[in-house]
């Protein structure tokens, strides 16, 4: 018997438990920079960090199951005997077409990769999706991810859209605009915009995952550049996250929102406040129909990922 349920802070340890049996090896650098296999226990909570991120400790778990229980997003676990076997993490997003009023399915972790655990959130996610009358449920798969891509297909998932990686380099440009520190991480600034630059997941879910300043108590996380603005240029606003890449500090990540399509005067003025900041390649996944904006400069690395969709 599985019973899919609403996670709890009493799940925390269970629930990042999944995630870090996915970890095959936890590493290190040394003073020499070579890297060494040590204990789990050995490892700060920021090189914990480094192996995937927030379910890696119970501490950044902790603060994350908080987040999304306040409202951020919607987890779930599947117990089988009285155990927590599985964990599911939602995003409800509103957004112009083609995904429209939607829940995000972020995350999907399971004993095993247990196909009957798989099912079992899954069913439960689209259940909470039509009691939120969404018109679908989204995911993210990597288009070279076929395991994955034949668990959401067999649940009626289609592919709806694809996105790519790009670097292009920061230049100054002729551009008037005006961008300003904006610390206000309130979800319903970005509600029906797109989100044209970034969106491996849902705009919701990018939002939550990088505006909110939740991880500022790790020291190595809070010095890690990281921006969050507003801009207004040629009559249009756009909120943007710019973030400093990790081992390439004069690279930076960058994410936008905004009510309308990507348009050049919004990517000359972020490549001209980037440059002025001191970074010199940023890197930018956008949807194929944008690309083309990114103009003649832009270099694809060869990342892809699709979004499929099932109806509610």
């Amino acid at each position: 018997m599985l019973t899919v349920r609403q996670a709890a802070l009493d799940d925390t340890q269970a629930i990042s438990r999944l995630f870090r049996s996915q970890i095959t090896a936890w590493q290190r650098l040394d003073d020499r920079g070579q890297v060494q296999d040590v204990p789990y226990e050995a490892l700060t909570i920021y090189e914990r960090w480094l192996h995937g991120g927030t379910w890696m400790s119970i501490e950044t778990a902790a603060l994350q199951l908080s987040h999304l229980l306040h409202g951020a997003g919607l987890p779930a676990v599947v117990e089988a005997g009285g155990q927590v076997r599985g964990y599911s993490e939602a995003y409800y997003g509103q957004e112009p077409a083609p995904f429209g009023v939607h829940l995000h399915l972020a995350h999907l972790a399971a004993e095993a990769d247990d196909a009957g655990l798989q099912d079992a959130l899954i069913t439960g996610c689209l259940e909470r999706a039509a009691a939120l009358k969404c018109a679908r449920v989204t995911v993210s798969c990597l288009a070279s991810d076929q395991p994955s891509r034949s668990v959401y297909e067999r649940h009626g998932f289609e592919a709806l859209a694809r996105v790519r990686r790009f670097n292009l380099p920061a230049k100054t440009g002729q551009v008037f605009y005006r961008a300003t520190e904006h610390l206000d991480a309130n979800p319903e600034q970005i509600r029906d915009w797109y989100m044209p630059v970034g969106r491996t997941g849902s705009a919701r879910q990018q939002w939550e995952t990088l505006w909110p300043r939740t991880w500022f108590a790790i020291p190595e996380l809070r010095n890690q550049r990281a921006h969050r603005l507003h801009f207004s240029v040629a009559g249009q606003e756009a909120f943007v996250y710019c973030q400093q890449q990790l081992y390439l500090p004069r690279c930076a990540d960058v994410f936008i929102w905004s009510p309308r399509p990507l348009s050049p005067q919004t990517l000359a003025a972020v490549r001209d406040w980037a440059h002025r900041e001191g970074y010199r390649t940023l890197t930018m996944i956008v949807p194929d129909e944008a690309a083309a904006v990114l103009g003649a400069e832009a270099e694809p690395d060869g990342y892809a990922l699709d979004i499929y969709a099932t109806p509610v």
